[in-house]
């Protein structure tokens, strides 16, 4: 849309900037969490360490099948809603229990004066719970021991059966800050999204095209947020969420990827991907050093 000379060297200095500032985020990202683990008191202490308890009963019978002999998509199928030929899977995850202490600690935090990231530039409310230090003592188990079973029938083609890596966080809306999400695709192979209450009305996310396939009228699918309840699909799914009408609404984020599949193609610029160093998970690439076990902790440089 440029139609001068300047018009193009402003829009190149906005870029130029937009990356000196994500290159930031990382290392801001490691000083806030240093200061919430040395300063912040929890409220809830217990939720930050995973346990078989949280866990809705009909969730843990899911993870049985899928680890026992002879498990299959279709006998997978039978334990969870589908919607439209997308492949989104809506399951029970916590119980409610859990859900409520999950969120009454998330609003201690919003409401102490700790230093607080975000998780992206399209949510600003919400809790990056890497920070918080979730990703050991939660995250990670819940990925590898209960959430990787189940992707690894759902999403074979996307690395299901080798997500190592992820990124999670929490996402907030009401009608006085955030009310919804604009149609994006994620930076993830396979995306959990959980919703954790409180109460709300409308909201519902919708469902278009795979970004590799779009097509000249793409047709949507609505999904209504239901309490405890999950949502699976592929991150590559274009998604939104609608307006929330009243309310308040909490949602689990869980990005997973695998670096077996993203280190032949960046998700997001859809190129060999071009390492920088990162921290932590990073974006999910990994870089093997000769014979060294690789660790996620590159992000593209694109």
């Amino acid at each position: 849309g440029c139609r001068s000379e300047e018009q193009f060297r402003e829009v190149l200095r906005e870029i130029e900037a937009e990356v000196q500032r994500r290159k930031q985020l990382i290392h801001q990202s490691v000083e806030r969490r240093a200061v919430i683990s040395k300063c912040y008191k929890p409220k809830h202490p217990e939720v930050y360490t995973l346990q078989d308890s949280f866990l809705a009963p009909e969730f843990l019978e899911i993870v049985r099948f899928c680890t026992s002999p002879g498990a299959d998509l279709q006998g997978l199928l039978r334990y969870l809603e589908s919607f439209s030929d997308k492949r989104i899977y809506r399951l029970p995850v916590f119980t409610e229990e859990f859900c409520q202490a999950f969120v009454d600690e998330l609003e201690n935090f919003e409401q102490s004066d700790m230093p607080k990231g975000r998780p992206n530039t399209m949510n600003n409310y919400g809790v990056l719970l890497n920070e918080l230090g979730m990703d050991e003592p939660f995250l990670t188990p819940l990925r590898e021991r209960f959430l990787r079973p189940i992707t690894a029938l759902l999403y074979p083609e996307l690395g299901g059966a080798c997500l190592d890596s992820h990124k999670a966080f929490v996402v907030k809306y009401s009608l006085h800050e955030d009310l919804d999400l604009s149609s994006h695709y994620d930076n993830a192979e396979v995306t959990l999204n959980v919703s954790l209450g409180k109460e709300f009305t409308e909201g519902n996310l919708y469902f278009g095209d795979f970004n590799q396939d779009p097509s000249p009228v793409p047709q949507y699918v609505e999904v209504e947020h239901v309490g405890a309840r999950g949502l699976l699909h592929r991150g590559g799914q274009i998604h939104g969420a609608l307006p929330i009408a009243s309310g308040e609404r909490w949602n689990l984020i869980v990005w997973m990827r695998a670096s077996a599949i993203r280190n032949q193609l960046c998700p997001m610029c859809n190129r060999k991907p071009e390492l920088v160093e990162a921290e932590g998970f990073g974006d999910g690439f990994t870089e093997p050093l000769g014979e060294e076990e690789p660790q996620t902790v590159n992000v593209c440089a694109l």
